[in-house]
């Protein structure tokens, strides 16, 4: 019975190649199967479909009515298994193919099934940046041609160093391997053009998938929209997919190229939209109701790639509510800082500057010009990896800027050759690669550490091959990486932000300024692979930017978590939206694509929130060991005290809510501390207080080491004393702080360790409580009370040896450090949060250019 049942199975999968699933059974009905043979297959079927729905990788929020049609690949396949042989031949080994199979695989089981009489399907894939998401959607193309799927539209950025880049990559991997199953409507040196008879490419007797690959150019998708009317009479039986890449980019709330997509799609009766991008921030605030692009049938979020270099691999994070700051790491000692004085050296700093700027080559820019060449030579002894080498220098979206920046970086690479036997400028180098590769020894990425003389021999020759670049949008010698190993210094700006891969990445010398989540992520080319030379990548920016992307690198992994938390709540994407963490300095993403955003709400109930930015000048720091004095008196004098000296501990129980808020209202937060708040705060607790009757009484404890230690005691009352603490701020050893009050910032990032979460909880070993752990001791202890932490930080605080992201906190008195953790509730009483923005008014931010977009000449 179960051969039969296999035979009858693969009879069934043979009908699901031109029928519905529910036309397939009807067909078993037409053949004379028996009911409960019938039956079996369906099951079999639907066990295969929840196998899929159900992988852990990747997650996925859709639409409970989706129907799920496809179970994978099948030996008659042509498409997906010339993809298979493509990737083995470069490299890929098993784990890799497998993982692309499936997250492949369950894109396009979300997809409308082709012989579906009509479809619109809305769907959005969350990658990483530089993670491979061409390689995504390349096989589902494949996936979906061997299904039936018809014709593909790549809308592929608004460059044409993007659109060339995908076009070249779907012709090696699609066409290439099947050149008589594909026709293309554009080619690597021409975006479309309308060719005659189109209706030709459509009819019923031309069984052949069509490949476009377009720019999102208003004159070239004015041109395909018409080219397509014109043979809409056929488009009836031409299920259709269309590939948004850098789907936040020019798609969402433009005023031109959103229409035209809507165009498109509307000549055609079944289509599937799925766009592609590592900054959904845009796309996840679309008004579901407006018949926008919004994902309404599914969003899929993509595991990160084994070997991918991203924000929180390079700059670190912030933790996350319910993890414990000891666990998240600060990134890995490859970010150089380059001061603000250096900024107007190499962009202008007014619009009316540009017809007269000459950059300059600053002390860092040229420090980061040689560690590049040593970098390729070392490289090149290893033999390893991709044989290109490129270095990026962003400054300016300005054409003019980067061009003027060939003469002085031709000089140095002139100079520098012709004095490379000078043994001052040996030395010179020596001491630049040997401080750098004890900050980043090869050893921890697995790699072989190489001598300054074992590169040295390799030098002349890569300074000599070094081309200067400069890439943007009207120069023509741009970046060609399919004639041969490159070594390349690439200038440019807009061109190079976003979507298009430089291969071999190590050096970026970035200083842009720019205003918006999204932008700035794009920006990050140096995310990916660097197989063969992980321990050797470099980036100059100014400390704000790092504080910038240590920020954004916290949002990314909490919209990721976000969209994994719904998934296991049953939600989908028309029943939850992600919430998107803001920043007092950057929008999340364009004000003409947040004209839908609302405010989100939030609460603190389970919550743990600490303070990790303080300012360092005397006068502020005051007012902030007066209100912590201030609080311990008023618990002293009406709550229980219980004193542990040994331990550098002080409890005081049930302190009346009145104190804890008169605290909040003296402490002076940080402006860049959002999540403490002290308006967020007090409302919160009044709120609390007022409709549940919890928060009325809070336990104080003050945290430090014992009084005998080494930094000596801070008394916050008569007798009550705990000795300092040790809390160093992020930053390195090549830290340049400049003059306006940005070196009164410190980040110490982490404040209270787990264990402190639980310092007022009678639990034993509190040290190997986990935050669950804790959240649950606390609701049967104390459900209703909230713990309020004080913590006296050490105005030195040297970090530790093997701390390489800290420098000293130097403030000019001891600083007060605060935690807050509060009970959960079973019901919350959430509070509304603001979008906040800067006064961006007076600074010169310069914003993506799309008059692209518009151009005539451009398509």
């Amino acid at each position: 019975m179960s051969d039969e049942i296999d035979a009858k199975y693969e009879v069934f999968r043979d009908l699901l190649e031109t029928k519905t699933p529910e036309e397939a059974v009807k067909s078993l009905e037409v053949l004379g199967l028996r009911d409960d043979v019938i039956q079996r297959i369906r099951d079999r079927h639907e066990q295969r479909v929840i196998e899929i729905r159900e992988m852990d990788e990747p997650r996925v929020v859709y639409k409970d009515n989706r129907v799920t049609w496809y179970t994978g690949p099948r030996a008659g396949d042509r498409c997906w298994p010339a993809i298979v042989d493509r990737l083995r031949d470069a490299g890929w080994n098993d784990s890799a193919v497998e993982s692309l199979d499936a997250a492949s695989t369950k894109v396009v089981s979300l997809l409308s099934h082709p012989k579906e009489r009509e479809f619109s399907t809305r769907g959005l894939v969350v990658g990483y940046v530089q993670s491979g998401k061409t390689t995504n959607f390349t096989a589902v193309m494949a996936k979906a041609a061997d299904r039936g799927y018809k014709l593909f539209i790549v809308l592929a950025g608004i460059h044409n160093g993007l659109r060339r880049q995908t076009q070249a990559r779907l012709v090696q991997q699609l066409i290439e391997p099947n050149p008589t199953r594909w026709a293309q409507l554009t080619d690597l040196d021409r975006d479309f053009v309308p060719t005659a008879n189109a209706a030709s490419f459509f009819g019923k007797s031309n069984r052949t998938h069509v490949l476009c690959v377009i720019k999102k150019n208003a004159t070239v998708l004015r041109k395909f929209a018409a080219w397509l009317r014109s043979a809409s009479d056929y488009l009836g039986d031409c299920p259709a997919l269309v590939i948004d890449d850098e789907a936040d980019q020019a798609t969402v709330a433009s005023r031109t190229i959103n229409p035209l997509i809507h165009d498109i799609m509307g000549v055609l009766p079944k289509s599937a939209y799925v766009g592609y991008t590592a900054t959904p921030f845009a796309n996840l605030l679309i008004d579901p109701s407006s018949g926008d692009l919004y994902p309404s049938d599914f969003v899929v979020n993509l595991p990160k790639p084994t070997g991918h270099f991203g924000t929180e691999v390079i700059f670190g994070r912030y933790a996350l509510d319910g993890e414990d700051p000891e666990d998240v790491d600060d990134g890995h000692d490859m970010i150089r800082t380059v001061p603000t004085s250096d900024i107007e050296l190499v962009r202008p700093k007014r619009r009316d500057d540009v017809d007269t700027f000459e950059p300059s080559v600053t002390e860092t820019l040229g420090t980061a010009v040689k560690y590049f060449w040593l970098s390729t030579a070392a490289r090149r002894v290893r033999g390893t990896g991709v044989t290109h080498s490129t270095m990026l220098i962003h400054t300016s979206v300005n054409t003019v800027v980067h061009n003027r920046f060939r003469a002085p970086l031709e000089r140095l690479r002139r100079d520098l050759r012709a004095d490379l036997h000078n043994s001052g400028v040996q030395q010179e180098l020596r001491n630049l690669w040997d401080a750098e590769i004890a900050r980043v020894p090869a050893s921890e990425f697995g790699e072989r550490t190489v001598s300054f003389d074992q590169l040295l021999v390799e030098l002349p020759g890569v300074i000599d091959d070094c081309r200067i670049i400069m890439d943007n949008s009207s120069s023509e010698d741009r970046l060609d990486y399919e004639s041969g190993p490159v070594v390349a210094i690439a200038v440019g700006g807009n061109t190079l932000s976003r979507g298009l891969t430089l291969e071999g990445l190590s050096v970026s010398y970035f200083v842009r300024a720019v205003s918006a989540y999204d932008t700035l992520l794009q920006m990050g080319r140096w995310f990916g692979y660097r197989d063969g030379y992980a321990d050797l990548p470099r980036i100059w920016m100014t400390e704000e930017l790092q504080d910038w992307f240590r920020h954004l690198s916290t949002v990314e992994t909490e919209m990721r978590r976000d969209i994994d938390l719904y998934m296991t709540e049953d939600k989908d994407p028309l029943t939850f939206a992600v919430r998107l963490r803001t920043h007092p300095s950057l929008r999340v993403t364009a004000a003409a694509k947040m004209k839908d955003a609302v405010k989100a709400w939030s609460a603190y109930g389970g919550q743990r929130v600490q303070t990790r930015y303080f300012r360092r000048d005397k006068p502020w720091l005051e007012v902030n060991q007066d209100a912590a004095r201030d609080l311990v008196a008023r618990a002293k004098a009406s709550g229980r005290h219980e004193a542990d000296a040994e331990h550098g501990r002080h409890i005081f129980r049930d302190v009346p809510s009145e104190h804890v808020l008169e605290f909040l209202r003296e402490y002076q937060f940080h402006e860049k501390s959002q999540e403490c708040d002290s308006d967020l705060l007090i409302r919160y607790i009044e709120r609390r207080s007022k409709e549940v009757g919890s928060l009325t009484t809070w336990n104080v404890a003050l945290v430090g080491n014992p009084v005998d230690s080494e930094l000596g005691t801070f008394e916050f009352a008569p007798g009550i004393q705990v000795g300092r603490i040790v809390r160093a701020r992020l930053g390195t050893k090549d830290d340049i702080r400049d003059e306006q009050g940005y070196d009164s910032v410190a980040d110490i990032k982490t404040l209270m360790s787990r264990r402190d979460a639980a310092v007022d909880l009678s639990v034993g070993n509190k040290g190997k409580l986990d935050e669950k752990q804790i959240k649950e001791a606390r609701q049967d202890e104390l459900p209703d009370t909230g713990l309020i932490v004080l913590y006296p930080i050490d105005k030195v605080s040297e970090p530790a040896a093997d701390r390489k992201h800290r420098v000293a906190l130097d403030a000019e008195i001891d600083v007060i450090g605060v935690g807050l953790v509060f009970p959960q509730p079973k019901v919350d009483s959430p509070i509304e949060w603001d979008y906040v923005s800067a006064d961006l008014s007076n600074i010169d931010i310069e914003e993506e250019d799309f008059t692209a977009l518009e151009s005539e000449e451009s398509a």
